[in-house]
């Protein structure tokens, strides 16, 4: 024989176990309110049968009958009260216990079949028993004469039967709440279980549970962060990699976004205060790319992204395409000097052609003298070197302030690097937009050759003036002062581009932010932000103001970016 089988389904589950519920919470419900009706009615009995034998017992006719022993007139009295009272019976005995009267008049002359012994020591007693007239609802009192001598006894009976006829007329009333009751909680069940079914698509219970399981494997197993939140915008869900990318604390869920994130573009993101797709951010030294899509119920889940290997990989790209466009126009160049060289020594001017070699290789090698001499770390030297070339190319000078000097001793020199470098790509892309020096016709190169835009504060042999500093100059120039005061590092960046208006200066550092076209290939707005976070989180300050070129200088204050170095006794 089978055994029966759990229903699988969702909503058959639902429906039958509610069911079943509906039915025995009805069903309890009916018996405990008729429980407390039934011994309502038994108290009822009881004192009605206790009120026939007090009013019975007052009677002086039947008490002088009883004390004689006159059965004759004690039984038609009594029967006479038990026709018009409608109770069973009612029972009078002498003192001894011996019946007076009867329903059944065989039984006079017999003693009671219950005990008569507390009435006649003139008690009232109400009671349930079972007599010889079935079970009954009993009151029994003393019987008295005038001078209140206990003569007998008076027992009046009220039949269960009567009493549950009463108990089944008022049950039906009751029964039938009952069924209205439980045919609306089915009615109930039903419409829940379809709405459940329609929910869940009709799936079982064990492909709940697999799906739960696949869920959190899935969630924590995937290298995206997600972040889910409630309507109430508390983190509801956060795996893995959400965790790790945002530095989230272990006990995230349940907590506010800005409860657990920095106040910025980051947290505005998560919050919903910024919409849009593909939003970039900053996290620390990591750039993410948020979405964000709200949910029926009113949350929303968030999508993060892992920009930053990516970043960095397209700045290199860029850099790599610049240095390469640089020595494309070098190697022209250099195809130039070799033409002019060439032309020297073929016209028979041997001592120009020597003197034009000599100018050439001794103006390269006194420039990298002084580079070396006041930037003495080879990371940010070669970074100098390169962003040299990308400016030669643009039509840009780059300048290094006389003043300028940085020793080999920087704490963390890969994120002095990044902070110099963004702020060096921010005033190239300034100083090479729409403004006076391009207006009238782009860049001027007068007598500056393409290789020689990297300068300590003066220009090379036979340029004239600096165009930093020549009124005339149509040349735009980016200038960079880097001055170490101990552990102290202080590093300026300026411009001869348009500049930052005032109401702007604070807006620039945040992630997204740019005035700039952004490229097909990744978005703009990083730069600036990482560098503020890369100093904020070193404890240092990052300014912007305006310029001697006339654009924008940006100021870095790096407290602890250098070691001190030992003091020889």
């Amino acid at each position: 024989m089978r055994r029966p089988h759990w229903p699988r389904r969702v909503f058959a589950q639902l429906l039958l176990s509610q069911t079943v519920v509906t039915v025995g919470v009805t069903a309890v419900t009916a018996g405990l309110f008729l429980a407390p009706v039934s011994r309502e009615l038994d108290r009822d009995a009881m004192q009605r049968a206790l009120s026939i034998a007090q009013v019975t017992a007052q009677d002086e006719v039947i008490a002088r009958a009883a004390e004689a022993r006159d059965a004759a007139v004690v039984q038609r009295n009594a029967e006479q009260i038990r026709l018009a009272t409608g109770a069973s019976f009612v029972v009078i005995t002498d003192v001894d216990g011996i019946r007076l009267s009867h329903t059944d008049p065989g039984r006079i002359g017999q003693r009671v079949s219950t005990d008569p012994e507390p009435a006649l020591r003139g008690e009232s007693v109400t009671a349930i028993q079972q007599g010889t007239l079935g079970r009954t609802a009993r009151g029994k009192v003393p019987l008295r004469a005038v001078d209140g001598r206990i003569v007998g006894e008076v027992s009046v009976g009220i039949s269960d039967d009567s009493i549950r006829h009463r108990l089944m007329s008022m049950a039906t009333g009751i029964l039938l709440c009952a069924g209205v009751g439980l045919a609306a909680g089915l009615a109930a069940t039903l419409v829940l279980a379809r709405r459940l079914k329609r929910r869940t698509h009709n799936i079982a219970v064990a492909d709940i549970a697999a799906l739960l399981v696949e869920r959190e494997a899935m969630l924590h197993g995937i290298r995206e962060g997600m972040v889910a939140l409630d309507p109430d915008g508390r983190i509801r869900l956060a795996n893995d990699e959400a965790v790790r990318l945002l530095a989230l604390p272990d006990d995230c869920v349940g907590r506010s976004v800005d409860q657990v994130l920095p106040q910025g573009r980051l947290a505005d993101v998560l919050a919903g205060r910024i919409e849009g797709t593909d939003l970039p951010a900053v996290r620390d030294d990591r750039v993410l790319v948020v979405n964000r899509m709200a949910t029926p119920d009113g949350g929303a889940v968030t999508t993060l992204r892992d920009r930053t290997e990516l970043e960095s990989l397209v700045r290199e790209l860029d850099n790599t395409r610049s240095l390469t466009e640089a020595l494309r126009a070098q190697d022209h160049e250099h195809a130039n000097r070799m033409h002019t060289l060439l032309g020297l020594l073929e016209l028979g001017r041997h001592e120009q052609a020597a003197e034009f070699i000599s100018e050439q290789s001794g103006s390269h090698a006194a420039v990298a003298a002084e580079v070396s001499e006041q930037v003495q770390d080879p990371h940010v030297a070669a970074l100098l070197a390169g962003k040299t070339a990308v400016a030669a190319e643009r039509g840009i000078e780059l300048v290094l302030s006389a003043d300028s000097h940085l020793p080999d001793a920087a704490v963390d020199a890969r994120a002095l690097v990044t902070v110099v470098g963004n702020l060096i790509d921010n005033a190239l892309d300034a100083a090479a937009g729409p403004g006076p020096a391009l207006a009238a016709g782009g860049p001027v190169r007068g007598a500056l050759p393409p290789g020689a835009v990297f300068f300590p504060g003066r220009s090379p042999a036979g340029a004239g003036p600096s165009a930093g500093t020549s009124a005339g100059s149509r040349r735009p120039v980016v200038e960079v002062a880097l001055r170490a005061d101990g552990p102290v590092l202080l590093v300026e960046v300026g411009d001869s581009g348009p500049g930052v208006a005032p109401e702007l200066r604070t807006r620039i550092f945040e992630e997204g932010w740019t005035s700039k076209q952004a490229p097909a290939h990744r978005p703009r707005g990083l730069g600036l932000a990482m560098v503020a976070r890369l100093v904020e989180r070193a404890g240092g300050t990052i300014s912007v103001g305006e310029a001697q070129l006339g654009g924008a200088r940006f100021t870095v204050r790096l407290p602890e970016a250098l070691h001190i170095a030992p003091v020889e006794a």
